[in-house]
């Protein structure tokens, strides 16, 4: 009898272990945002104890036309990097750990030319990475890390931010039923307007809305006035942990009409009943930071990780980083 006790308590243990295991990381590194964002370019490498995942790291890789071998950050994907199971030992031990996982991932990488990932802000120690030769640059996203009380988010936000809201919600009204066509058309002008073209194609969109609707995990919002224009749109995804601003655009004729503050409260509050966090995904664009902080949310220092292995692609880099200053000249 106490055997059969003993092997059942082993199989819920098995079973825990392998929800957790699925959990390891946010929504970007789960296989089947990888598989619509690039498809048969990504592989993961983990680290097992025993049948459970206690790490393990994503990467996208891809040969560029002149033969080098790249790990890069897919299009769309704010972070990638390594992920880890829940640790409950000491933090003396835990960091020990942290060290051996985070090498054992770094001497699994394939051969690469160069590689370049960013981390999510909770990855907070790369110390292993700078120990093989990586290099790093501090990046920031703005995340509100408390969706429970909207009243104390509402009242964190920057004046003008709840002004834009309160002008909108008299002549805008919020729609969720509309195309993706119709939020790309928005998204578009936003880089028109810039005189930039579109930096992913809408057939990666197309795949990003297939995927996200099939695991129930985005939603976009619309901004429509009385004459039916549509004045701006916000496309958000979640997993358990946080939503993310994945996509926005506004159609630059329009952009008094405080419709993208608007928008922007909307999706905080829908968040608020599938998850825990919002993460603005950030921007070192100084307007737009500027946007994403006034909405109180929290700036959080995340890592962008490099290194070149290839003299040929370093000189490669150095010459058109040359151009470039010459052209600005």
């Amino acid at each position: 009898m106490i055997r059969i006790i003993i092997l059942l308590l082993k199989q819920l243990i098995n079973y825990g272990e392998n929800i957790i295991n699925k959990k390891i990381g946010t929504i970007f590194s789960q296989p089947w945002w990888l598989d619509a964002v690039v498809p048969n370019q990504w592989d993961v490498i983990e680290i097992k104890k025993g049948n459970t995942v206690i790490a393990r790291m994503p990467y996208v890789f891809k040969q560029s036309r002149l033969g080098f071998r790249m790990i890069t950050m897919p299009p769309l994907t704010q972070t990638l990097g390594p992920a880890f199971a829940s640790h409950h030992a000491k933090y003396v031990k835990q960091l020990s750990e942290q060290h051996k996982r985070i090498t054992n991932l770094i001497e699994q990488l394939p051969a690469f030319d160069y590689f370049s990932q960013n981390f999510h802000y909770t990855v907070t120690n790369w110390l292993p990475f700078h120990w093989h030769g990586f290099q790093q640059t501090t990046r920031y996203t703005y995340v509100i890390e408390d969706l429970s009380n909207l009243d104390a988010v509402w009242k964190g936000t920057r004046e003008n931010i709840r002004r834009n809201v309160r002008k909108a919600k008299k002549q805008l009204t919020i729609r969720t039923d509309l195309t993706l066509d119709s939020f790309l058309d928005l998204n578009e002008k936003t880089f028109q307007r810039q005189n930039l073209s579109l930096p992913y194609s809408r057939e990666l969109v197309y795949r990003i809305e297939q995927t996200c609707t099939a695991q129930n995990c985005r939603k976009m919002f619309f901004a429509e006035d009385a004459q039916g224009l549509l004045h701006a749109a916000v496309y958000i995804i979640w997993d358990e942990n946080a939503a993310y601003y994945l996509m926005g655009g506004a159609d630059p004729e329009l952009r008094n009409s405080g419709a993208t503050s608007f928008l922007m409260w909307e999706a905080i509050q829908f968040a608020a009943t599938v998850t825990q966090t919002f993460d603005f995904e950030g921007s070192m664009i100084q307007p737009v930071e500027r946007f994403f902080r006034a909405f109180g949310a929290k700036q959080k220092p995340y890592f962008h990780v490099y290194k070149v292995n290839s003299a040929l692609y370093k000189m490669r880099q150095d010459i058109r980083s040359w151009i470039r200053v010459w052209r600005d000249k």
